[in-house]
């Protein structure tokens, strides 16, 4: 489904994207199907918004805010200011709506969820782009490196913040669904069964486990501190900048200087750390082969850390005893995807598999906080004093502005 809206885009005064505005005055027409806005205003900038089709779901609740239909709530805020909006879930391709789209526009927002990735390629097609800004948390779709080559330095911020909670949350529910073989025994319920052997076979307590998270950032964290009620054996971290020694006895964690090491004393690892050229494929069948047998694997970072193939080739093998996540590489997830359907020794349905839609980081309560987020990024872009918050920030000026992200030539 398309849902598009695009806007015929007025001439600008020269020297300046945003000069000072009079009221702007709006007509509509309908061309093609396609909802067509035509704004008049002394000043103006295009902005181009790839979200994810809420279809019949966004009528249902209007709190789902990252959608195609809701637009993060911010049509009308940017119309009364004499902006242009063009909402599109068409992001496949070069005749795809966002691809056309993008050359003129100057601001580029996208999620996580439904990411409009912007190639080296793409980018050097963007002759006005000077902001792009992830609605959540996750920049990746971006190619950082060329951001920083292109039109002076186009700066690429998200919200930093707005869906930690959620995604951490998420990853416990993940280790404890595939940890107490929740998803086959409901299955078995819903199918009119009753088997309790067929349900226990494959449950286990994770009390008295060894939990660890490569890296140890806001949801890395939080993660352990929601671990601590549970009495794990021991909760470990890696990650190349340590928790002060004051929150290491505060959770109860303790840090592991090598991946390998930690992977090895591991009955369940979760990744949170953010995509980049050292992460890329880090989970491939070395890495797994390191870990230990019969463990569990959850990863709500990003879908291209893991080598897909090798993942299920391990649940396959028993190396490991499940997956979970709810990221996938592309997105949406082809419906070939190997990890769709990979289950724990060939046992078929859900066994030792917790995938699910990329949906952890975009609850209701999550899509509040990055809608506010992104409309207050765009405030100080458009403002002009790009007084941003510094933790929004990933490239700068023609710098990266964090540590995060490993792509630096």
């Amino acid at each position: 489904m398309v849902f598009a809206r695009s806007a015929i885009n007025l001439a600008r005064p020269a020297g300046s994207l945003f000069a000072q505005r009079a009221a702007p005055r709006t007509a509509f027409s309908q061309l093609g199907g396609v909802r067509t806005l035509t704004a008049s205003s002394s000043r103006q900038g295009k902005v181009l918004l790839c979200l994810y089709d809420g279809k019949e779901h966004a009528k249902q609740e209007p709190g789902l805010l990252g959608t195609t239909e809701n637009e993060l709530g911010i049509r009308k805020w940017l119309e009364d200011q004499g902006h242009t909006l063009v909402t599109t879930s068409d992001k496949e391709g070069e005749n795809s709506v966002f691809e056309k789209e993008m050359v003129d526009a100057e601001v580029i927002i996208t999620t996580p969820f439904h990411p409009g990735y912007l190639t080296a390629e793409r980018l050097r097609k963007c002759k006005n782009l000077k902001i792009a800004v992830t609605a959540g948390i996750g920049s990746d779709h971006v190619d950082l490196n060329v951001a920083n080559e292109t039109n002076g330095g186009i700066t690429v911020a998200e919200v930093t913040g707005s869906n930690v909670v959620s995604v951490a949350e998420h990853v416990v529910m993940t280790i404890l669904a595939l940890v107490r073989n929740f998803g086959p025994a409901r299955e078995q319920i819903a199918r009119g069964d009753w088997d309790v052997a067929e349900a226990a076979k494959n449950e286990f307590d994770l009390e008295g486990k060894v939990v660890g998270t490569v890296a140890v950032g806001r949801i890395g964290e939080r993660v352990l501190r929601r671990l601590k009620p549970f009495d794990c054996k021991q909760l470990l971290y890696f990650d190349y900048q340590p928790l002060s020694a004051e929150k290491e006895k505060e959770i109860g964690c303790r840090r592991v200087e090598s991946l390998e090491d930690m992977l090895a004393q591991c009955d369940v690892v979760t990744i949170n750390c953010p995509l980049h050229e050292k992460t890329r494929g880090l989970f491939n069948k070395d890495l797994i082969s390191k870990m230990k047998p019969g463990s569990w694997l959850v990863n709500t970072a990003r879908g291209a850390i893991v080598v897909k193939e090798d993942v299920a080739a391990a649940l396959e093998s028993g190396q490991l005893r499940g997956y979970g996540g709810d990221v996938w590489f592309p997105q949406p997830a082809p419906k070939d995807h190997p990890l769709r359907t990979a289950s724990y020794k060939g046992w078929g349905g859900s066994a030792g598999n917790a995938t699910v839609p990329h949906m952890s980081g975009t609850s209701l309560d999550a899509q509040k906080r990055y809608a506010t987020g992104t409309k207050n990024i765009l405030q100080s872009y458009f403002s002009g004093k790009h007084d941003y918050r510094p933790e929004d920030l990933i490239v700068h000026k023609g710098d990266y502005a964090t540590k995060a992200y490993g792509q630096r030539k």
